[in-house]
């Protein structure tokens, strides 16, 4: 029998990935490209999930990446994760994007983005993650629905598969 991993609070996950936006960042439109935001995204959740799980993790699925203003160059972009669940090998990370001006301090939220992230352990294969510890309303409402994203996630695939037949 696998021994029970102790619950780590949704707390002791979070991390903040900040970085300057330059040039080399922007899109034909001039603004910063999004692929850009959610490369720091990608590595903001990563790193919530280590903080988690204390293992090596890959990125198994963006669950959704909403884009809600766009990113200026010269801006400083800020990516706040935290661990929403946590399952049986696999959790979800939440990142909050906000870009602000350096010059005036003013903050805006630019992009919300959740991830699926699995840990692995040293031969490269899913590994059990602990518990969560949603500990404050806040925590407790973010991991409600993280279920809830679970849940249509699954529902989906199953309807997927059924529409072909297999």
């Amino acid at each position: 029998m696998a021994e029970q991993l102790e619950p780590r609070p949704a707390s002791a996950s979070r991390a903040e990935l900040v970085r300057w936006m330059g040039i080399g960042d922007a899109n034909t439109a001039g603004f910063v490209h999004g692929g850009v935001v959610m490369k720091m995204c990608d590595e903001a959740a990563a790193i919530a999930a280590i903080r988690h799980c204390g293992r090596r993790v890959v990125t198994a699925g963006i669950d959704r990446v909403t884009f809600v203003e766009p990113v200026n160059v010269g801006e400083i972009l800020t990516c706040s994760a935290t661990v929403n669940a946590a399952w049986r090998t696999s959790m979800e990370v939440g990142v909050r994007v906000e870009a602000e001006n350096p010059r005036t301090g003013e903050r805006r939220h630019t992009s919300t983005a959740y991830l699926t992230m699995v840990a692995m352990d040293d031969d490269a294969k899913p590994t059990e993650v602990p518990p969560l510890l949603a500990e404050t309303p806040e925590e407790q409402r973010r991991q409600r629905e993280a279920e809830l994203r679970r849940a249509n996630r699954l529902a989906e695939r199953e309807q997927i598969l059924q529409h072909r037949g297999d």
